[in-house]
């Protein structure tokens, strides 16, 4: 299994236009092979943090999903653009 846990901190102002674009990259990310979880959640308190949890057979099948169409219109054309802040960890079960 392998995990990726993205923290994006929107751009004041843009909280529902990039929520409602990272719903719409769930929704699509769930249908490729090798993906077996995407979930976005958004900070009670503090509603510009967004965190995705995502949950792939392995490294290959999040790979893939990197090189699909819809990470590169929705993800790097329109949400990055309007992110102050991007951090990506990359995980695996510990032994």
């Amino acid at each position: 299994m392998f995990i990726v846990v993205a923290r994006y901190v929107v751009a004041a102002g843009h909280e529902s236009t990039v929520t409602e674009l990272l719903r719409a990259n769930a929704q699509a990310s769930r249908t490729e092979p090798g993906c077996l979880e995407f979930t976005v959640h958004q900070d009670i308190d503090e509603p510009r943090r967004i965190l995705l949890y995502e949950r792939y057979d392995d490294e290959e099948a999040f790979q893939a999903h990197r090189l699909t169409p819809h990470f590169a219109d929705i993800i790097e054309r329109q949400v990055i653009p309007l992110l102050d802040e991007r951090n990506v960890t990359r995980l695996v079960p510990a032994p």
